[in-house]
């Protein structure tokens, strides 16, 4: 206790003068007098047991003025020490701080506030420099005034596109910025199972507005022979059709460079002509083309058509004022101008891009429609219920504008009377597929808004109207007529009259406040037509399992009335989806979906080098010890597939088994995927040894003829497992051995063989890194730059990848689709029984684990 006390004293008397000393009271007399003379002496000097209880006689006061004057400037630095306005607060009681008052002087009592405010100017203060005076913002309910929201969305399309649309899904998507455009990629909400439901038995309803549209005008004996220096007759119809011709058929095809087939592929492509119009020469074409195609098409059309001659087109005064530096950048009083109406069109194209292209020599007209024409896509066996439900054919009071090339009333109101019977008849239809694939209906309704439900509900089929009328049947066996596919959205300047004509939601809240029966239908103004394009799509029309599952329709409509149309059919029970159900649409009908499954298109090339970087940079955020080592698992391609050294190491093992390896290269440079429909049909009916399809059998001469005609291509094919498993991305489909074959006929349920764990060879390269490409290729279980052999980097012979893989809803077990190489798929399917023939193996990247599955190729 006694040490704790000395202590304690020492602390307290540390600040005090150099001639006041501490004496314990157990010191000598000599110390004690020593003490008397000088002053205190502190306890803690050598020898001294304590401190001395007695007071000082006489204290120097130069000595204890000093040491109080160090204590007082001490206490002025910390006073002056700024950090906030803390010590404003220490003058209040605790029960009234409050964090808020260190943002609000304000909330402080009236006696503290000046010094508040006097601290905080003085801690924000730089001490170099003070800072720029802010502009003052605009508050929230001036941002959002409506001619104030235009202007700021109109501002922000400057990089990337927003459909009509984009409002209304990206309150409940998840938006992707790609292509140019700013589009919905899946619901917020759990809806996938709900929406391959809205496929099989109801409806799917998508905005493909983002498609490019170009048209070409000119005579026809001129576009036909431009356009198929793009097309080949071995992949199926061209251009020139006869179906398609008419305009009674929308067409599909794949484009290629300018006499360059098979290869130079460019990608699919959509068309569809007008009509032929009685006294008028001239003919219109539409292609539609995804947005990463725009630019490789238009100039080869320009190409082959010899448009290069731009025609200045005077454009619509529809641009608004945006401002230049802020974003909640007060508008200058001096500007006049306000931002009038919402941005249509195409607002990413520089001003004074021409929009048009002429030709002095063929007389053909390309126009980029981009944008321009609003396209929804309705998929399932109902879509046509929806549509008849929505939309009500005009009047012949209130018709829309008639097509121009129209001559006498009396052909006007015909063909639409016939247009509307047979939309009429629709609604006896039990199924969208029992109609043709590809029938287009022109059509003028009234504005959908009008007939606007009280209530979200669902569109069920009248089974009153499904009875057996000869007109339906006649309906569904022939489609419809060339001359009802005719439509007034054809012009221009109706499409921009209709547009400007639009009523504004306050005209419609205002009719709607004005009616005695609230809910009742309104009465549409005269020539408020809008014209229309029904296109049908077919859905699955190849191969012999779900025919014409995903079927549906295709709703084209002038710009500016996408929201007028989309909400009218939401409130019809359809399911929305986004570009997430598209890839997946397309992997239920078993078709490639661009540009993901077009390895030898440019924009395919471009898009697998995007989900490379993407699919890589996921890889390298899990921890080493997380990775999947696809070196030990033999895996040589998880993050793209090398399709060029694939086909080129086939060939060379062919020839070699063949003994027939010359010294020139057979065939072109390049891969490229196999479209030929006659080369289809034969695989089709070699793989699958169940085919009703007739063919010539197979042989070593006709598999070598084959060969020789496309060894170094790619087949795109759909692969079953016959057991359990789920294949995913870039899974190896495998040649089999005859010990799995054998294994397979013992055991029909058989999980399959399984891969050796490989040795990790590259473990030295990760730990000497020498350069900053070394570094890049030193990732963990990564093989590096070249591959290796990708025939023999496993126990099994790789034959392709797989594109698209996952559980299906429709064939209920694991499919995938995959592209393999012809050249080994010809010499696989000659070493098999013709009992397992186009029996493979799948393994996925992050397994060990071989599955069987069985190749079909639909044609």
């Amino acid at each position: 206790m006694t040490g704790a006390k000395d202590r304690m004293r020492e602390k307290k008397m540390k600040n005090q003068p150099r001639n006041v000393i501490y004496t314990s009271p157990g010191h000598s007399a000599g110390r004690g007098q020593e003490s008397q003379a000088c002053g205190w002496v502190r306890g803690h000097q050598p020898g001294g047991h304590g401190y001395s209880r007695e007071l000082p006689k006489h204290i120097t006061a130069s000595h204890f003025a000093k040491a109080r004057a160090a204590e007082v400037n001490a206490m002025l630095k910390a006073v002056g020490n700024i950090t906030g306005s803390c010590h404003i607060f220490n003058a209040l009681p605790k029960h009234m701080r409050r964090r808020a008052m260190s943002h609000n002087s304000k909330r402080l009592p009236s006696r503290l506030r000046d010094g508040a405010q006097r601290l905080a100017e003085r801690s924000q203060r730089a001490p170099e420099k003070e800072k720029k005076p802010q502009p003052k913002s605009r508050s929230r309910r001036a941002r959002r005034r409506h001619g104030n929201m235009l202007l700021e969305f109109n501002r922000r399309q400057r990089k990337n596109k927003w459909l009509e649309t984009h409002i209304w899904h990206a309150k409940r998507f998840r938006m992707l910025k790609t292509w140019s455009y700013c589009l919905p990629l899946k619901p917020t909400t759990k809806s996938f199972r709900a929406s391959y439901r809205a496929m099989s038995a109801h409806a799917l309803l998508q905005d493909l507005s983002y498609f490019c549209c170009l048209e070409l005008q000119g005579s026809e004996e001129q576009m036909l022979p431009a356009l198929a220096r793009l097309t080949s007759k071995q992949t199926g119809p061209t251009f020139a059709a006869a179906a398609c011709l008419s305009g009674a058929r929308q067409g599909s095809v794949h484009l290629y460079k300018a006499d360059q087939f098979p290869q130079g592929s460019l990608g699919l492509a959509d068309f569809l002509w007008r009509p032929r119009v009685p006294d008028a020469s001239d003919r219109q074409l539409w292609i539609w083309i995804h947005p990463a195609l725009r630019q490789d098409v238009l100039s080869e059309l320009q190409l082959v058509c010899q448009c290069f001659e731009a025609v200045s087109v005077c454009e619509d005064s529809q641009s608004t004022v945006e401002p230049s530096a802020g974003r909640k950048r007060k508008r200058d009083e001096a500007d006049t101008e306000q931002p009038s109406k919402k941005l249509l069109g195409d607002g990413t194209r520089p001003s004074g891009a021409p929009v048009r292209w002429r030709s002095s020599d063929t007389a053909i007209t390309i126009s980029d429609l981009t944008v321009e024409i609003v396209r929804y896509r309705l998929i399932g066996p109902l879509a046509h219920t929806v549509l008849t439900d929505t939309l009500n054919p005009a009047s012949e009071e209130i018709e829309a504008a008639k097509p121009s090339s129209r001559s006498t009333d009396e052909s006007d109101t015909s063909v639409h009377q016939q247009q509307t019977d047979i939309f009429e008849l629709l609604r006896g239809v039990c199924s969208t597929a029992e109609l043709p694939a590809g029938c287009v209906l022109g059509l003028t309704v009234d504005d959908p808004r009008l007939t606007l439900p009280q209530k979200r509900g669902k569109s069920v089929p009248d089974l009153q109207q499904s009875t057996g009328d000869s007109r339906v049947r006649d309906l569904t066996v022939r489609g419809v007529a060339a001359h009802c596919s005719q439509s007034a959205l054809w012009d221009t300047s109706v499409r921009d009259r209709v547009t400007h004509n639009r009523l504004s939601e306050q005209e419609l809240n205002g009719m709607r406040s004005e009616l005695l029966v609230p809910g009742s239908r309104l009465w549409a103004a005269p020539r408020s037509g809008v014209p229309v394009l029904l296109v049908h799509q077919g859905g699955r029309v190849r191969g012999e399992e779900r025919l014409h599952w995903g079927s549906g329709w295709d709703l084209l409509l002038p710009k500016g009335w996408g929201m007028a149309f989309w909400v009218p059919l939401v409130y019809r029970g359809v399911r929305v989806g986004g570009l997430h159900m598209s890839v997946k649409h397309s992997q239920f009908m078993g078709q490639p979906h661009f540009p993901h499954d077009y390895p030898d298109c440019p924009a395919g090339q471009h898009f697998q080098s995007e989900q490379e970087a993407e699919l890589l940079e996921k890889f390298k955020r899990r921890p080493p010890s997380k990775r999947t080592n696809y070196i030990k698992h033999g895996c040589l391609a998880p993050f793209r597939c090398p399709w060029q050294q694939l086909t080129e190491e086939w060939e060379e093992l062919v020839n070699l088994s063949a003994e027939t390896m010359s010294s020139c290269r057979s065939g072109p440079p390049d891969f490229t995927v196999l479209r030929s429909l006659k080369a289809l049909r034969l695989l089709s009916a070699w793989c699958c040894p169940f085919s009703r399809r007739k063919s010539s059998p197979l042989t070593h001469a006709t598999a070598a003829a084959l060969r020789q005609e496309c060894g170094r291509s790619l087949v795109w094919v759909r692969l079953r497992l016959l057991s359990k498993g789920q294949p995913s991305l870039h899974a190896m489909v495998c040649v089999p051995t005859t010990s799995d074959l054998q294994l397979l006929l013992k055991d029909a349920h058989s999980s399959g063989p399984q891969e050796p764990r490989h040795k990790d060879h590259l473990k030295h390269l990760r730990r000497h890194k020498t350069g900053p490409e070394d570094a890049a290729r030193a990732v963990r279980g990564v093989w590096p730059a070249p591959l290796p052999s990708v025939l023999s980097h496993c126990s099994r012979l790789t034959l392709g990848w797989v594109q698209q893989g996952d559980f299906s809803l429709a064939a209920g077990c694991g499919e995938a689709l995959a592209f393999i190489s012809v050249s080994g798929l010809l010499h696989m399917i000659l070493q098999q029984p013709q009992e397992q023939r186009g029996v493979v193996l799948l393994r996925n990247p992050s397994s060990l684990q071989y599955r069987y599955a069985r190749i079909s190729i639909d044609v």
